[in-house]
């Protein structure tokens, strides 16, 4: 599907609406934090480190360009990256755990952030893009309605695990323009032994639902790039421990038939991954042929495959 370019949905808010948003953000921390859906009780405003590892404080792994996303975020001119430190996931195969797990980084602000937004748009990104955003939604409000005032106006790419409450995502509506999230296993014993939560398979399907009910099916521009909505991605797992034929079933049946689906063939045993039974191999031709096959069996059509090679 291809739309009209349109002006980034915060660009619509006003001062005082998006002042509210911000406040409202930060009260998810007071006084102890509720962000995600661990809700872990850290008082992280007063220094105590959350179940993500992270205090109160913003911190940034790196801010750049990327030109590795899928087609419509990255395109030819790069999407503007920003990496955040700290995950409220502790997955054992983290291609990024010295970020996410041993909180490599920088303490920064707000406002120092928001200057970094603005330069990553004059040099040409069509967007900014938030990973693995969760545990910092306020500092990132924040730092939006501060770039929004600088001149910022390219669209918001919410960059997530997929495991996100829906009282968090409730505050980015009419802010995030396109919901970049995983949709990882069906199996919470699985997600237990891989990521260390029980529940993500019912709380990422009602995170996912909620993304799609704000930006609905991913909307593309005239040039490809990807202006509004909701993109999947997939990553296909050693033995079947992604759940393929569920998630994809649950995607096509209860998110949206046209939903859009990036199917990861790159995962390989990093981090801890060699330590768990069965997750110290690449995955063969035939199980990602195998998940190529049930895409097409639920009616996905629209997306991305990869070589196995990524």
């Amino acid at each position: 599907m291809r739309g009209t370019q349109q002006a980034a949905s915060y660009r619509h808010l006003s001062e005082a609406a998006f002042a509210k948003r911000v406040e409202q953000a930060y009260d998810l921390m007071r006084p102890t934090c509720r962000l995600c859906p661990k809700a872990c009780g850290a008082e992280r405003l007063a220094g105590e480190r959350g179940a993500c590892g992270a205090t109160g404080h913003l911190f940034v792994a790196s801010v750049n360009l990327h030109f590795g996303e899928e087609p419509p975020i990255s395109g030819c001119r790069g999407s503007g990256t920003i990496f955040l430190t700290h995950c409220n996931l502790a997955c054992v195969y983290c291609q990024n755990y010295p970020i996410s797990q041993l909180g490599n980084g920088a303490q920064t602000t707000p406002g120092a952030l928001a200057e970094k937004m603005v330069g990553l748009q004059a040099r040409g990104a069509y967007n900014i893009n938030w990973v693995t955003p969760t545990h910092q939604i306020p500092h990132l409000l924040d730092a939006l309605q501060r770039a929004r005032r600088l001149g910022l106006e390219i669209p918001i790419v919410y960059n997530s695990s997929g495991y996100d409450s829906v009282e968090s995502l409730a505050l980015l509506e009419g802010i995030v323009d396109i919901y970049l999230p995983d949709m990882r296993y069906a199996d919470g014993r699985v997600s237990q032994q891989l990521s260390g939560v029980p529940d993500y398979p019912d709380v990422n399907r009602r995170a996912v639902a909620e993304m799609h009910r704000q930006v609905g099916d991913l909307c593309i521009d005239a040039e490809g790039i990807a202006v509004r909505g909701l993109l999947v991605r997939h990553l296909i797992l050693p033995g079947g421990r992604s759940g393929t034929a569920d998630v994809l079933r649950h995607l096509s049946q209860r998110i949206s038939p046209k939903a859009w689906v990036s199917l990861m063939s790159q995962y390989f045993p990093a981090h801890r991954a060699s330590e768990t039974e069965g997750m110290n191999r690449r995955i063969t031709r035939e199980e990602y042929a195998a998940a190529e096959a049930l895409l097409t069996a639920h009616g996905l059509s629209r997306g991305w495959v990869q070589d196995l090679d990524g």
